[in-house]
């Protein structure tokens, strides 16, 4: 009989302790039962999961525009725990269930695919110019990456001469001038053009200097109209056949050798710069009468590495300038080299190390948006990024006679040849 009684407390016992250890489990937050440390693996905040599992997350409670991705991942992932954790009874192992539900989710996320980390090996020129070279398919990848195409495939010789000036922009054949700038323009850039126009491209009234834009061809015809009634007024416009865009400026840069080829063969200097830039003609005079070179490329020089370990220098291509004696050498030349996108590494780079011309590092050439001071307007050749608007405050600063700046020579001493 007592030992009867004494199976019968114990197994109240025990009972008691099952029943009571329900209870404390069934009123704890649930959001407590759930390790933290994997809350924010599934997205949100502590609150938001302790509303999700309580069954209180919904759209109203949730911000849609900033959390919509998270509500899906949560209505695919969580709902069905809801659905197992409400259909077990009040008497299971509560801690024991969100544990393998827990444990099942994550097995799944590490099955998703994870993101590639960005390589750092070093881009090399061949790799980078495949990737953006011109006339591009509809999904921006070059049909020229896996099959080089050369260049005189793609380019169609010849320019729009109607209304240009010939014999403004380059006097007897390049004779008289001594430098002839030559700046590359989209064409729908009408007040690039005119700031041009009203500030530094006043210097090509002298004798010794021609100035003209070069943009390519539109098949806009209001476009084409306004640009042909732009030409009758100013008559400084040349223009080729490619089509104008930012991925054809290899083509147009190669229509400027052309013209240049074909009507100013005799000029000394060329300048190739760009309708965002601000050109100091007075130094960039001081640095022709200083530097008396032949076959040469002036410039702000970069160098990059080839696919055969080797470096290939180039100058960039906001501004540069040419010798004379190398046009025809490089419009033959790049005609019969595979072509690239990128105009400045194309010319100057590949075609130029092809014909043995030396690329000579001019620091005045800046080709980047400097701090705009009076005294380092007039110490640069070549500023970039300058919207039209500035063109003017930099041009009256650069003719402002009470201003006074320390002299600096216009690189006297001729940088390494590359």
């Amino acid at each position: 009989m007592y030992d009867l009684n004494s199976r019968i407390l114990k197994l109240f016992v025990v009972l008691s302790a099952v029943i009571l250890t329900t209870i404390i489990y069934a009123s704890l937050p649930t959001a407590k039962i759930r390790p933290q440390k994997h809350m924010h693996s599934i997205g949100g905040s502590p609150k938001a999961h302790s509303l999700l599992l309580t069954g209180k997350l919904n759209s109203s409670s949730h911000n849609p525009g900033r959390y919509i991705g998270k509500r899906q991942l949560t209505e695919t992932r969580i709902k069905p725990e809801l659905r197992a954790f409400q259909a077990v009874s009040v008497g299971s192992d509560i801690v024991e269930i969100l544990r393998r539900k827990l444990n099942e989710y994550q097995t799944k996320s590490k099955k998703r695919p994870r993101k590639r980390k960005k390589s750092h090996k070093p881009v090399t020129i061949e790799s980078t110019l495949s990737a953006r070279s011109s006339l591009q398919t509809s999904r921006g990848t070059s049909p020229f990456r896996d099959h080089p195409v050369l260049t005189v495939k793609l380019y169609e010789s010849g320019h729009l001469n109607d209304g240009i000036d010939k014999h403004q922009i380059c006097k007897h054949w390049g004779s008289y001038p001594k430098l002839l700038i030559l700046i590359t323009s989209a064409e729908s850039h009408l007040m690039e053009r005119m700031a041009i126009r009203q500030t530094w491209m006043h210097y090509g009234s002298r004798r010794d200097v021609g100035m003209a834009f070069v943009l390519g061809s539109t098949t806009n015809a209001k476009l084409n109209e306004a640009l042909s009634k732009e030409n009758y007024l100013y008559g400084d416009m040349i223009r080729g056949h490619s089509i104008d865009s930012h991925i054809n400026l290899t083509l147009k840069t190669i229509s400027l050798l052309e013209w240049t080829d074909t009507h100013c063969p005799r000029v000394k200097y060329i300048l190739k710069t760009e309708d965002d830039m601000f050109i100091n003609v007075p130094k960039l005079l001081d640095f022709i009468d200083v530097h008396k070179d032949n076959r040469t490329i002036y410039g702000r020089l970069v160098e990059q590495m080839t696919l055969h370990d080797e470096f290939l220098s180039y100058a960039i291509g906001g501004a540069y300038l040419l010798t004379g004696d190398i046009v025809h050498e490089l419009y033959v030349q790049s005609l019969n080299t595979f072509y690239m996108e990128r105009e400045e590494v194309f010319i100057t780079g590949v075609v130029a190390e092809s014909l043995n011309i030396s690329r000579v590092q001019a620091d005045s050439f800046r080709n980047i948006r400097i701090t705009l001071f009076p005294c380092s307007i007039r110490n640069t050749i070549s500023i970039d990024m300058i919207e039209p608007q500035e063109q003017y405050e930099l041009w009256r600063m650069l003719l402002d006679p009470n201003v006074k700046c320390k002299e600096v020579l216009a690189d006297a001493e001729p940088g390494e040849n590359m």
